[in-house]
């Protein structure tokens, strides 16, 4: 399977790139996990939308599904569908508003999500963790059942232990990374050094920080990532349009 890194700004866009977004496909099979602010045109410059399988969204903030709205009206404004007819948006069952709003005539189709879910979506199964956010939020793991790689996106949250197990020998593992080491307070992301402390705890092969701040020398990001990991673990740093074979 292939991740392509569509957008990874936390918040808002900066300097032409959008909010998270990722693109992973299997085979001919394609899933948007998250759909945030300018990431339609990127998805756009990658893959034809309408060959989109299945989008799913970790959680209710704009940065993460602004634009599930103009991808839905790309789909009501396109009749020729090469895949499917009607594209299934998933978004967890905290708020049944949203998920009927992805309810959209002849185009898509609003399905719901809980921490004991499992989706088998294509070449993947997705099982879930509810994390720590203001809004619910949940991590992802995603395995693909031909090779039993393991994808797992943290989603927003602060670190806590429990991510160690989630992410346990994850192959890429993708971290919400939005603040530097010596961030203090009250945190609602991932420090630099957390992320490098999970992914060392979960002995997991690769680390994608994401979800990244506009603020700073982002290799220092990455330094600190690496130096909590006691550099065991391949770390880098999110780019758009990044390919990753997993």
């Amino acid at each position: 399977m292939h991740l392509k890194v569509l957008g990874y700004y936390g918040g808002y866009p900066y300097n032409n790139i959008g909010t998270s977004a990722y693109l992973l496909s299997s085979g001919e099979y394609n899933l948007m996990i998250d759909c945030g602010s300018g990431d339609l045109l990127s998805l756009e410059n990658n893959l034809n939308p309408l060959m989109l399988d299945d989008v799913i969204i970790s959680h209710y903030h704009n940065d993460h599904m602004a634009d599930v709205g103009v991808l839905q009206y790309y789909w009501q404004l396109h009749k020729e569908r090469p895949n499917k007819d009607i594209l299934p948006i998933y978004g967890n069952n905290s708020n049944l508003d949203i998920v009927s709003s992805f309810n959209w005539p002849n185009s898509t189709v609003g399905k719901s999500f809980d921490a004991s879910t499992k989706l088998e979506l294509g070449p993947f199964i997705i099982t879930f963790k509810k994390v720590h956010h203001p809004v619910p939020s949940f991590a992802m793991r995603i395995v693909e059942k031909s090779t039993n790689k393991i994808l797992v996106y943290t989603s927003d949250t602060y670190y806590f232990k429990e991510l160690d197990k989630f992410s346990e020998n994850a192959d890429l593992l993708i971290t919400d990374t939005n603040f530097y080491s010596d961030k203090d307070g009250k945190k609602w992301h991932m420090t630099s050094t957390e992320s490098g402390k999970l992914a060392k705890n979960a002995n997991v092969k690769k680390l994608l920080l994401s979800h990244l701040p506009q603020n700073g020398d982002l290799n220092q990001l990455l330094e600190e990532a690496r130096i909590a990991s006691s550099n065991q673990i391949d770390i880098s740093l999110a780019q758009q349009n990044l390919d990753i074979k997993i």
